[in-house]
């Protein structure tokens, strides 16, 4: 089999390194892009975790209903953290449009503590799911705000910080967007992003 490629678009975020690492096997090309277009043109998309909304959704310069569009005809994408919060319409952390895929807002947490800064459970749907059984029970966590999608169906697992309830996993299509920061989330964390990637890739 060729080796794969996987594009990550540099919104100007940080931890690029880690994430990198985190992702890297034999049969991957790993490259980093700072146009959306030729990111599209991977075999697998990242958006990646570290950043602010704002900044990033100024980005992609206006080529949000062009990655909606590839992401509806099966373009493989995976959204870490901020990445997942980018898929969806608009944020309260500040003005800019999401790439939309997902119908849905993203808030501030409301609770006493935030941000939201380290381990904590996955609580997965009982609905049957291909990544349940992949052994991740906690994952780390580093954010302010959640996504709120419109319909709930999109998402595989949530997570709960104080008395706030959040999706921590998503899928629509062949996009999935996760909360946490599997690169920082262990073996465990590592192990279930690759399998995500790998599932994605094959579905293309």
């Amino acid at each position: 089999m060729s080796p794969r490629s996987l594009a990550i678009f540099d919104y100007g975020a940080g931890n690029l390194h880690s994430l990198v690492k985190a992702i890297s096997a034999d049969d991957r090309v790993i490259s980093i892009e700072t146009d959306l277009r030729a990111a599209a043109k991977a075999d697998m998309l990242v958006l990646p975790g570290v950043g602010a909304f704002g900044a990033a959704a100024g980005a992609m310069r206006n080529e949000q209903s062009y990655l909606r569009s590839a992401l509806a005809d099966g373009l493989p994408c995976l959204g870490i953290c901020l990445g997942m919060q980018l898929l969806f319409d608009s944020s309260e952390e500040a003005a800019g449009e999401g790439v939309g895929f997902i119908s849905g807002s993203v808030t501030r947490l409301r609770t006493p503590k935030v941000p939201h800064m380290g381990w904590n459970d996955i609580e997965w749907r009982s609905s049957g799911n291909g990544y349940a059984g992949g052994g991740l029970g906690t994952a780390y966590f580093a954010n302010a705000y959640v996504c709120e999608p419109e319909d709930e169906s999109p998402v595989l697992a949530w997570t709960t910080h104080q008395d706030a309830r959040f999706a921590s996993i998503i899928r629509s299509a062949n996009t999935v967007g996760v909360q946490f920061h599997p690169e920082k989330s262990s073996f465990a964390g590592r192990a279930f992003v690759n399998a995500v990637i790998e599932d994605l890739i094959s579905c293309k």
